[in-house]
């Protein structure tokens, strides 16, 4: 009989660990880049604000690190997930629940691209900075443009989407645009006077349009499912915060354009460009804060009815950390004390938001709970028929994805 300790039954179960672990992989959908996402927009946001102490400027330093090491990381499982699960990473892509999560990795390439920009210089130099800088912001606009044409795409031909089933995560893929046209302009100064800052920053206001007309587009069909359909699922409660990216990724990416307008454009079009910073980020700021005010009283509803942690908290990051950056160049603009206040308080709500995110994430790995299996539909039960059923199956299947 073989030992338990013998050579051949150690690598045996050596392998049998090797495989199991890499089994994991086929449950690392695209959703998993939320967390580099709220971790490098935690970073960004910190040097966005009014007053920066030497701790806060360390700490988003190594907040930007850590959101690098994390996207390097979850590029090599997103590879290995589809170099292993081929059939699964199809099947995402073809889940109109899932798809839209696509969005996902263009922003995260992006936005650790900026914090690295922002507070990357003092620890692998500026050069460096924005060498990386103009590489991330370069893939994750191309990507970014992919994926705002390709998900639409397949929701038209490929997936069968019942009317009234809109979701916040339909913003997702047509964001990354809004996230290019707001982190542009800072690399605009390092291009040559002339041609080449003018055609980044026209095509930062290119990228601001696509983003938004595209949002006004999807936006009332989620505040139709809303009214309509009643609230989320619980788990998916916290999707309503996605709502808030365009939004305060927009009054960002208008703010930072004027600030690149006035050394790069012709003087009268960089006033223009100052004046509708202002004029349109005030009043979209307004609204900004009512659908933060819904989703937070939705939020604190859905908690008290149970609500527990699943990787949908990580909305509670990225989407806040764009309402800061879009306050903080509304405070640069206008000069009011009251917005700079507003950008600390709402860096405060982002800061709780990524520890409770960090916390359940970490929490439920350590104990193996993440990366978790799909729902499958033989695991739903009844819940109504027709398009009300089709649409109930997608919330619960989403609710265990993200």
């Amino acid at each position: 009989m073989t030992s338990p300790d013998a050579p051949g039954t150690c690598a045996l179960h050596g392998t049998t660990l090797i495989e199991g672990r890499l089994s994991r992989l086929r449950h690392v959908g695209p959703n998993w880049y939320a967390t580099v996402m709220g971790t490098a927009i935690t970073a960004t946001s910190g040097a966005a604000l009014p007053t920066r102490p030497v701790w806060l400027r360390h700490l988003c330093e190594g907040m930007w690190a850590l959101s690098a090491l994390m996207l390097v990381a979850l590029l090599l499982a997103r590879a290995g997930h589809w170099m292993l699960h081929p059939d699964r990473a199809v099947d995402h892509l073809l889940d109109p629940a899932v798809a839209p999560f696509y969005g996902c990795l263009p922003m995260a390439l992006l936005a650790v691209g900026a914090a690295g920009s922002a507070v990357g210089g003092e620890v692998i130099g500026v050069e460096a900075a924005i060498d990386t800088g103009w590489f991330l912001w370069t893939t994750g606009t191309v990507f970014g443009l992919i994926t705002a044409v390709g998900v639409p795409y397949l929701m038209i031909v490929r997936h069968k989407v019942p009317v009234g089933s809109a979701a916040p995560s339909w913003l997702l893929p047509i964001v990354p645009p809004m996230v290019s046209a707001a982190t542009g302009p800072a690399l605009a100064a390092h291009l040559p006077a002339g041609q080449a800052r003018e055609t980044m920053l026209y095509s930062c206001l290119a990228l601001f349009g696509l983003s938004l007309m595209a949002t006004l587009a999807i936006l009332p069909t989620v505040v139709t499912r809303l009214v309509h359909g009643g609230p989320l699922p619980l788990a998916l409660t916290p999707t309503l915060f996605f709502v808030l990216g365009p939004l305060g990724q927009s009054v960002t990416a208008t703010g930072k354009i004027a600030d690149a307008a006035s050394s790069s454009l012709p003087i009268p079009m960089a006033h223009a460009v100052t004046y509708f910073s202002v004029l349109y980020g005030v009043p979209l700021m307004g609204f900004t804060l009512l659908w933060l005010a819904l989703s937070i009283a939705m939020v604190l509803r859905a908690l008290r009815g149970g609500m527990r942690f699943t990787m949908t908290w990580w909305g509670f990051t990225f989407p806040l950390g764009t309402c800061v950056t879009g306050a903080a160049t509304l405070t640069a603009h206008t000069g009011l004390t009251a917005a700079g206040w507003l950008t600390v308080g709402l860096y405060f709500l982002l800061v709780v938001g990524w520890m409770s995110a960090w916390i359940g994430t970490v929490r439920h790995l350590l104990n193996g709970a993440l990366p978790g299996p799909e729902l499958q539909h033989d695991d739903v039960p009844a819940l109504g028929t027709g398009a009300v059923a089709g649409r109930n199956v997608r919330d619960l299947q989403a609710s265990q994805i993200v």
